[in-house]
């Protein structure tokens, strides 16, 4: 049976729990914590911490079976009651479980075209577990293809709400990748894109890249990928400068045409908290006139030529030619993703695309967890 002893040296309550093992629950974070003080509808938060000491202390605690109680002292002389299993879930000093952090698998070129996971839309569209299985493939390795779509351009928008809301961007809620006279985007020519990632130039770019073909008979215009994790990690132990570089200055990306001027600041490489990277932003065709100090220029020059030259390596790179009805859907902020020139005198190429953030995949993930 558990056991429960208070610390107040620690400010802290010491659970043990019958499997043997323990944990501190410092008591300043269970007031603020207790059940009653989140919305029994909306479960949002509705304690008023400004209201709690921060040097709250407790007059008892009790144990039973399956919950824990808090005699508080003070005024009110309140009393909270804490499940043992949601304690046991939540220790503070270990992350909170989440169905939505898979984890990731880098790859390079030894993957190929035909290790990228593949889903079926119809499985997807009417299966929960299909669906899942697919997300958890689509973010562990950041790409995946999915196939049997219908000739419309509303096939691939389907499979994309089926995760969330479609995000809008100055190029509409969806947008056409096809060679079309007056482009105001590289993406609307038959020339080649070196590899990329979209819209660094905006305050948040998207999330997962949908791109449905429609058709692809044109000489050329296969699709490329790379995983930017994996050379970002290379980059770490290979030229530890060049990461520093890449992790620590931004640089300014814009993107301007008759009605819109959209600039930002970003690294091309993100870290969190940990030292993991968590988001790679690189489009060389967006980048705006470096601002560097010009100390700082030429070594960050070396850093930002260095990461280019590395995503056109063959060590890195996978290799496809969409066919009409399939999907190739990836982390836009992850993989890069770029397309040899093709010659539109040969054949139609045509391309429909759309965005879902992390955000809305992430969620679909975790409801989708519940439900298993």
């Amino acid at each position: 049976m558990a056991q429960a002893t208070l610390q107040p040296q620690n400010a802290c309550v010491l659970l043990s729990f019958s499997d043997g093992t323990t944990a501190q629950y410092p008591y300043i974070w269970l007031r603020d914590n207790d059940p009653e003080g989140f919305h029994p509808d909306t479960q949002e938060r509705i304690t008023d911490l400004s209201a709690i000491s921060p040097d709250i202390t407790v007059a008892d605690v009790e144990l039973n079976d399956s919950q824990l109680l808090i005699h508080w002292e003070g005024a009110d002389s309140a009393t909270s009651r804490f499940d043992l299993d949601w304690l046991r879930s939540y220790v503070p000093g270990t992350r909170t479980a989440d169905p939505a952090r898979t984890g990731f698998q880098h790859w390079r070129c030894d993957l190929g075209a035909a290790g990228i996971p593949r889903a079926t839309a119809q499985e997807i569209l009417s299966s929960d577990l299909a669906l899942r299985t697919w997300l958890e493939q689509t973010q562990i390795y950041g790409i995946s293809i999915v196939e049997g779509l219908a000739d419309s351009t509303e096939a691939g928008m389907d499979v994309a709400r089926r995760i969330g809301f479609l995000r809008q961007t100055n190029f509409g809620v969806t947008f056409e990748v096809k060679s079309k006279p007056n482009p105001n985007n590289l993406a609307y020519t038959p020339i080649a894109l070196p590899l990329h990632t979209d819209l660094t130039n905006q305050e948040l770019p998207p999330g997962f890249q949908f791109l449905h073909c429609l058709a692809n008979e044109a000489r050329g215009g296969g699709s490329l990928f790379c995983d930017g994790y994996a050379i970002a990690e290379d980059l770490r132990l290979d030229d530890p400068e060049s990461f520093e570089l890449l992790t620590t200055v931004s640089v300014p990306f814009r993107f301007h045409d008759q009605d819109t001027d959209i600039r930002n600041r970003k690294k091309v490489i993100t870290l969190d908290e940990d030292g993991r990277v968590i988001e790679i932003c690189f489009n060389a065709h967006l980048a705006d006139i470096f601002d560097l100090e010009p100390a700082l220029m030429q070594r960050y020059y070396r850093a930002y030529r260095k990461f280019m030259i590395l995503t056109r390596s063959t060590n890195y790179l996978v290799t496809l030619k969409l066919k009409g009805g399939e999907m190739v859907v990836f982390d836009n902020r992850r993989v890069l993703h770029g397309r040899e020139a093709f010659d539109p005198q040969t054949g139609y190429r045509h391309l429909h695309g759309c965005y879902v953030d992390r955000g809305e995949f992430e969620s679909r993930l975790r409801v989708l967890h519940r439900g298993q």
